[in-house]
């Protein structure tokens, strides 16, 4: 799939869910209306897990197996990993809930990975028992494995088990995303003093160690660095094999973070891209000496979630124009408290959801939280909005509207996937209701008023 046919299909399809979002009620300028619900794009979701399963079918000899594991933490909703599951993707998960959803949703055990930095012991043995693959994070925990599956642990049946390392190959664009630091939380650090002959001997006293795993990051991290990651993860899986005098590691977990481009409706970088800077930086990765384990998130779904919200009132303070919208911190946090790293385009609509133009003139456009900080966009030059008017922030599918941000106790949005037919036509299915005012009430402790009394 082309990146601009890609786009072309994607803003199509985009501009004719939101007037068939108001034309069907979903939201709207009318007394009583909805004013804020959240869209995914089901076909936008599918042609992206159909080009990534290519990307690395295409470079890898037939027979090789291959696990795409979405990252759940990236839209942690039952509908949309049952829908990656029909697409042929499993579930990383990170904890005991997101294991609970993915399992929800049907996904079968050996199509999960479990990688989390602080697994409890019934973690540990919930996952041993489904069967599912886990990747130890520091030297702690496999000592707790081994008190679990060792031999004087009767050899208890498990899943694959593998161990995570920290190439400390360095930081992206933005440091708390930047898993492969000096100082990383996250795995064992490859280059600290001795790590890495510990490592070989950890495998070597450890038969049923089978995987290495790597994550050096997501957004802003380039990919010569996500590959020169990989490239340390085959060389010491090659040293471990060498040592040990056979095959002990069979498959390399590459982890995720392809970066998204937040600036047009562009797929950029592709998979396929991927796939080939991963080919220039460690051509033997695909030669089928080794099963392979991807963990996409973001990449898989930004680009086909958008979140939809009215104009409530505008104003103009010290010159600049303001209006005042349902969409703020609640679903773009990041944005908010971190604007310079996740800046979001505003997509402007009518109250009947057509695309507005006009003379741009610089908005802000704020959110509903109580708290100046409250912005999606600062300056902004857009058509000057009105109450009723709609804006649209894209490429909000995954970590945006999905993990929903309390503040002031602003209600969880609905959630609703489409797909368009061949005439044009829109239907709509909900992936996830609006929370109540009474679910909010109840969640925070009122069935227990009197407790601190």
């Amino acid at each position: 799939m082309a990146a601009d046919t890609h786009a072309q299909g994607l803003t199509g399809r985009r501009n004719l869910a939101v007037r068939a979002a108001v034309e069907q009620g979903l939201v709207g300028g009318a007394d009583g209306a909805e004013p804020l619900v959240c869209l995914l794009d089901v076909a936008g979701i599918r042609a992206c897990a159909a080009a990534l399963t290519a990307a690395f079918a295409a470079a890898v000899p037939a027979g090789t197996p291959v696990l795409h594991a979405f990252a759940v933490k990236a839209a942690p909703l039952v509908p949309v990993l049952r829908l990656l599951a029909d697409a042929g993707l499993g579930c990383e998960v990170a904890g005991a809930g997101e294991l609970a959803l993915a399992r929800a949703a049907g996904v079968e055990p050996r199509h999960i990975v479990l990688d989390s930095p602080a697994k409890t012991a019934a973690e540990l043995r919930e996952a041993l028992a489904l069967g599912i693959a886990l990747n130890a994070d520091n030297r702690q925990e496999l000592e707790r494995l081994d008190a679990l599956v060792g031999p004087g642990a009767g050899a208890l049946p498990h899943g694959p088990l593998g161990v995570r390392i920290n190439p400390q190959t360095g930081a992206g664009a933005i440091d708390a995303l930047s898993t492969a630091t000096q100082t990383s939380k996250f795995g064992i650090a490859l280059r600290d003093p001795g790590a890495r002959e510990w490592l070989v001997r950890a495998f070597a006293d450890r038969p049923w160690l089978t995987r290495l795993h790597i994550h050096s990051g997501s957004q802003g991290v380039p990919l010569p660095l996500i590959a020169q990651g990989v490239r340390d993860l085959h060389a010491l899986a090659e040293e471990i094999n060498g040592a040990v005098g056979r095959r002990q590691v069979d498959t390399l977990d590459i982890g995720g973070g392809l970066p998204v481009d937040f600036t047009s409706d562009e797929q950029t970088p592709t998979y396929a891209q991927y796939v080939e800077a991963l080919r220039e930086a460690v051509p033997a990765l695909f030669d089928g000496s080794y099963g392979l384990v991807t963990e996409f998130g973001r990449s898989l779904l930004a680009k086909h979630g958008l979140v939809l919200a009215r104009v409530e009132y505008t104003k103009t303070t010290g010159g600049r124009p303001i209006a005042l919208t349902h969409a703020g911190v609640q679903l773009a946090t990041r944005t908010v408290y971190a604007p310079a790293s996740w800046p979001v385009r505003i997509l402007p609509y009518d109250a009947q959801g057509a695309p507005k133009s006009g003379a741009p003139t610089a908005q802000d456009v704020a959110g509903p939280a109580c708290f100046a900080g409250d912005l999606l966009a600062t300056a902004r030059d857009l058509p000057p909005l009105h109450p009723g008017d709609l804006i649209g922030v894209p490429d909000t599918g995954a970590y945006f509207f999905t993990a929903h941000y309390g503040y002031n106790s602003l209600p969880r949005p609905a959630v609703h996937g489409f797909t368009v037919g061949t005439g044009g036509e829109v239907r709509f299915a909900q992936v996830r209701p609006a929370q109540s005012l009474a679910q909010i009430v109840a969640e925070a402790g009122a069935a227990r008023r009197d407790a601190l009394l």
